[in-house]
C-alpha cells in the first residue's frame, strides 16, 4: 500500500540512492510512474507493505517502509527492491550505485557533486567547509531522512575523508 510520506511513522526504514546524473523532468514522470508501480506490488512474505518512494531534487531516489503497520521489510523483499534500483537504472541510463561520488549543497542550494579522492584537496582549498550540508545517505529511518539527511561537513561522516 503506497501511503503520503507524512503518513509513515518515524521509524519506517528507508534507502536512498543518488543518481549519476540529474533526471529530466520528461523522465521524473515516468520514473515516479515506475516507482508506485513497484510500491504498489512490493512484498514481505506475501504480505503488502505500507510504503512511500520519490525521487528528491532530481536525483535522489528514496524508498520507506512502515514496519509498523505491516509486515517489516524481508531479505526477499529488500533483494527486490534493489533489483527494481538496477532495472531502473538500466531503463534511464543512469547509475544509481556510485558510492564514490558525494553530493552538497552550498550556500545558494544548489547542488554539487564530489568523488572521493577530491575530497582532501576541495576542502583545502576552502571550496567546501566545516559547514558546507552534505547528503547523508546513510540514514536508517524516516526520522533520521528528516532530521538528518542534509548535515554539516563537520558532522557527517564524510569529515573523516577530509
Amino acid at each position: 500500500m503506497i501511503l503520503d510520506l507524512i503518513a509513515l511513522e518515524n521509524t519506517s526504514r528507508v534507502w536512498l540512492y543518488q543518481a549519476d546524473r540529474d533526471l529530466t523532468y520528461d523522465e521524473l514522470d515516468d520514473v515516479r510512474e515506475d516507482i508506485f508501480n513497484f510500491l504498489g506490488g512490493w512484498t514481505a512474505h506475501a504480505a503488502e507493505l505500507h510504503t512511500y518512494g520519490n525521487i528528491f531534487h532530481r536525483r535522489f531516489l528514496g524508498l520507506f517502509v512502515d514496519e509498523t503497520a505491516s509486515t517489516g521489510a524481508s531479505g526477499c523483499s529488500i533483494d527486490s527492491s534493489v533489483r527494481f534500483v538496477q532495472d531502473l537504472g538500466a531503463k534511464y541510463g543512469i547509475n544509481f550505485f556510485d558510492r564514490m561520488t558525494y553530493a552538497y549543497m552550498d550556500e545558494a542550494e544548489e547542488l554539487h557533486f564530489i568523488n572521493h579522492a577530491e575530497m582532501p584537496k576541495t576542502y583545502a582549498s576552502g571550496m567546501i567547509s566545516d559547514s558546507t550540508l552534505f547528503f547523508n545517505h546513510l540514514v536508517k529511518s524516516k526520522g533520521e531522512f528528516l532530521k538528518s539527511w542534509l548535515v554539516p561537513l563537520k558532522e557527517s561522516w564524510h569529515f573523516r575523508f577530509v
